[in-house]
């Protein structure tokens, strides 16, 4: 039997390839479909199922993609409530690949329809070799129980799913449907791509509460902001199938200075520093060197608006452009052809943001002629803040900018913990017509000790 699990890394989530006797099926496939069929040519399979765990809400999914690829019949738990085509998979039901059978284990909580694949492979054995989790179990955590019920019906659900999960043997190894990273856990989710039921059963801090109560409140009781856009993703996972991948045409600077004259929005994927030098008016900065570029657009940008995607090379916008499809923008114009030297070139006027880095920072603190965003998490914040320090995480100034930010008589000085979040931070405040902003490009408040400057907890 051939298994292969292939990620998206910018979002942390989790597909699988199992193959076996010239078939397959891939499991909750990612929006860019092209590794699987990759994957068939090289090792000689059809593509045959295309199965999900449950209708995602943090990432658009490439079944329509792939089913209108090849042909495959798309299977999804019984209860999705699905708009498109369809077998339903109820618990218990099994499909064979080969000599390989995947049978559906409901595993409602992190939503109702949720369920996991047990997968053996009868050349070994008749019990199950792994399983599939999807969003129910993870390496150090499980999955969040609010994105689709009330928090603690989720967490309930979630208790008795694990449980079931808990009564296949040790050595049965673990798939989860997501690593570290993910919005859809907690901060216990590891990175590591997989686990065993054995190990989560003796070391899953969540795994270890026997107690249903118990296990409730802990789940409960630290979730973080709920992702963006999610109910929209939902909706359109749920609705008729989206098989094409939008063009993502080169757009002159002369077309893209009229979208954006039109009430489009400019987001720019380079690196900070750059995008500090040298940006378009108005534009947004969610860099490409980190994941999660498609969630921190998301937070910031409406991905039902029109929007122009530029980075460092065309290939890189292309590269931009897929990662805002994967969380749900349908209405990406193009790519600004050339990026900013060609937008310059064009003669179009360009802006330029102050950079520093965290050392910079700790003096001009001392010396008192900068004030302090922080932008990070109510989370990161309480674990250790500058004492006077404002405090808006970035996500919220897509809403407005609040009074006591703008005109302050100093500099604004935009921080994070690595410059990507206060990045977007600054360009949200230039968009918005706060000028004096300082931004710090390099380095995160918590460096701050090793410079000197006391952090306060709480």
């Amino acid at each position: 039997m051939f298994f292969r699990q292939v990620l998206h890394d910018d979002l942390g989530c989790a597909s699988y390839v199992v193959a076996d006797g010239g078939e397959a099926a891939v499991i909750d496939p990612k929006w860019e479909i092209e590794e699987y069929l990759e994957l068939a040519e090289e090792h000689g399979f059809e593509i045959r199922h295309v199965l999900e765990t449950h209708n995602h809400a943090d990432h658009l999914s490439g079944k329509g993609r792939l089913a209108k690829a090849t042909g495959a019949t798309i299977r999804v738990p019984e209860a999705a409530d699905v708009e498109y085509r369809h077998e339903p998979l109820a618990d218990g039901d099994s499909i064979s690949v080969g000599e390989a059978t995947i049978t559906a284990l409901a595993t409602p909580g992190h939503r109702p329809e949720h369920t996991a694949y047990l997968v053996s492979d009868g050349s070994r054995g008749e019990e199950p070799w792994l399983v599939v989790t999807g969003d129910s179990l993870f390496v150090g955590d499980v999955a969040r129980p609010d994105l689709a019920v009330e928090a603690e019906e989720g967490a309930h659900g979630l208790y008795a799913s694990v449980q079931r999960l808990l009564a296949l043997d040790d050595f049965a190894e673990v798939w989860p449907g997501h690593i570290g990273g993910s919005l859809c856990g907690g901060a216990g989710m590891s990175e590591k791509p997989g686990t065993t039921i054995g190990f989560e059963r003796r070391f899953n801090r969540l795994l270890r509460t026997e107690d249903e109560v118990d296990f409730v409140r802990a789940l409960t009781g630290t979730l973080a902001p709920q992702p963006p856009n999610f109910r929209r993703i939902v909706e359109l996972n749920r609705g008729p199938l989206i098989t094409d991948p939008q063009p993502l045409e080169p757009l002159a600077p002369a077309a893209v200075a009229g979208r954006l004259e039109a009430g489009a929005t400019l987001v720019d994927g380079r690196d900070t520093r750059e995008f500090d030098a040298a940006h378009v008016p108005g534009s947004i900065n969610v860099t490409m060197v980190r994941a999660a570029v498609g969630t921190r657009a998301a937070w910031v940008v409406d991905p039902e608006s029109e929007v122009v995607v530029a980075a460092a090379t065309d290939d890189e916008g292309r590269r931009l452009g897929r990662l805002l499809e994967a969380v749900g923008f349908r209405q990406i114009a193009g790519v600004l052809a050339g990026g900013i030297e060609a937008w310059r070139d064009a003669g179009h006027p360009v802006e330029s943001t102050p950079a520093i880095d965290i050392a910079e920072l700790a003096g001009r603190l001392r010396a008192g002629d900068v004030r302090l965003l922080d932008v990070r998490e109510a989370d990161e914040w309480e674990e250790g803040h500058v004492d006077g320090s404002l405090h808006v995480p970035y996500h919220e100034l897509r809403d407005g900018v609040p009074g006591e930010l703008r005109n302050g008589g100093r500099p604004l000085a935009v921080a994070c913990s690595a410059g990507n979040r206060s990045s977007i931070a600054a360009s949200l405040l230039r968009r918005a017509g706060v000028d004096d902003i300082v931004h710090v490009a390099e380095g995160g408040i918590a460096e701050l000790e090793d410079e000197g400057i006391e952090l306060v907890r709480g």
